[in-house]
């Protein structure tokens, strides 16, 4: 029987692997850790993120969609914004633009990494990935607005010298993200909600827009959790708590080894923003693996969901939290682009927009958007 029908026993992996990995955020916050610490909590931050995609699935069969990616993407978003707004506040001035870095990121790595290798995974299996364009342009718009709105415009305003906004400024972009991103769930959850839900395809896989289509924790990747039983309530219940449990140490964990990400990035050269990547990096991984499992399963819609709602959280929460956090911070916050990402965003939305116009895409698709991430990293690394 599924682990998303059965009562979880308290030996079971899911259960145990969450409660070690925050029993070592808890031995290792605020500690200079020697390196063999650091392994072990990396490899409890690793452990996290798998038992966070299953206890995600778990939910996700129990709300079905387009519930089940909303609950992941924000559960992580507001982590990720808590870890953000914490290490600026221990970093001074050196971290003035670490909540730019790791926003732009989150937006090229969902954009680019998590929906090319849905597509890719996707298009392998049934030779060409199928899924709604309407909810996946409609949110793929919001994407675009959100990132000029809060990450591009500070470049070019002028009430402030360099790419920041002034308070004025930035109280209208937290308040425009902010309401932007709650009328992107409101239809996403009950005006078109039908817009968001996987789409037959030819092998007929895939439950038909307009019926409940949830991420199944089948025990293996490739099983129909369509097919399954729903989990119990109280099951589910159960797996939101250690969900959340999960992803605090993940979270927990990427800050409790980011002094040596840190250390490593300087000692090697690279730029700074090579952090904010790491770290974005880090607290998308849950997603990431969520959404290949589903596109395994021949839920390609699914897939996209988690990306460009994780990618609309990620600037639809963190910025307004940024501001409201900016009456305690000191030192400048600097949300502007240079001209290189300003050229990769353009390119990355422009692409995107010829993706998922048709609401079928091929093996080049998925490509094209990989080599777009990949050219994003090596310019992080080498600008």
């Amino acid at each position: 029987m599924s682990t998303a029908t059965r009562r979880l026993p308290l030996t079971d992996w899911t259960v145990l692997v969450p409660v070690v990995a925050l029993l070592a955020l808890v031995f290792s916050w605020g500690r200079d850790l020697p390196g063999f610490a650091v392994a072990l909590v990396a490899l409890c931050l690793g452990g996290a993120v798998l038992a966070a995609v299953h206890h995600a699935e778990v939910v996700a069969h129990r709300v079905g969609e387009p519930f089940g990616s909303l609950v992941l993407a924000v559960a992580v978003t507001v982590i990720e914004v808590a870890l953000i707004v914490t290490l600026m506040a221990d970093g001074g001035d050196k971290t003035a633009s670490l909540a730019r870095d790791t926003v732009f990121a989150a937006v090229m790595i969902t954009c680019n990494g998590i929906v090319g290798l849905s597509l890719l995974v996707g298009a392998l299996r049934n030779r060409v990935a199928v899924f709604n364009a309407e909810g996946s342009g409609a949110a793929l718009a919001t994407v675009a607005t959100l990132a000029v709105l809060s990450l591009v415009l500070p470049t070019f305003t002028t009430s402030k010298p360099g790419p920041e906004f002034s308070t004025a400024q930035l109280t209208f972009a937290a308040v425009a993200s902010l309401a932007l991103y709650g009328l992107f769930i409101a239809v996403q959850t009950v005006r078109h909600r039908d817009y968001f839900l996987p789409v037959a395809t030819g092998a007929g896989t895939e439950k038909a827009a307009g019926a409940p289509a949830g991420g199944a924790a089948d025990g293996d990747g490739d099983g129909d959790g369509e097919h399954a039983a729903p989990p119990t309530s109280r099951a589910a219940l159960v797996s939101l708590g250690l969900l959340l449990v999960a992803l605090i140490a993940v979270v927990g964990d990427a800050k409790a080894v980011s002094p040596t990400i840190e250390a490593g990035v300087a000692k090697a050269g690279l730029p700074n923003a090579v952090v904010g990547v790491i770290i974005a990096l880090l607290v998308l991984a849950p997603e990431t693996l969520a959404a290949v499992r589903a596109a395994r399963r021949d839920r390609v819609q699914t897939s996209l969901n988690l990306a460009y709602g994780s990618a609309i959280a990620s600037i639809g929460l963190t910025i307004p939290a940024i501001a409201l956090a900016t009456i305690w911070l000191s030192g400048p916050l600097l949300l502007g682009l240079g001209p290189i990402h300003m050229v990769l965003l353009a390119l990355t939305v422009v692409v995107s927009a010829l993706t998922i116009a048709p609401g079928r895409a091929t093996l080049l698709q998925g490509g094209v958007h990989l080599v777009l991430l990949a050219a994003y990293l090596f310019l992080a690394v080498s600008p």
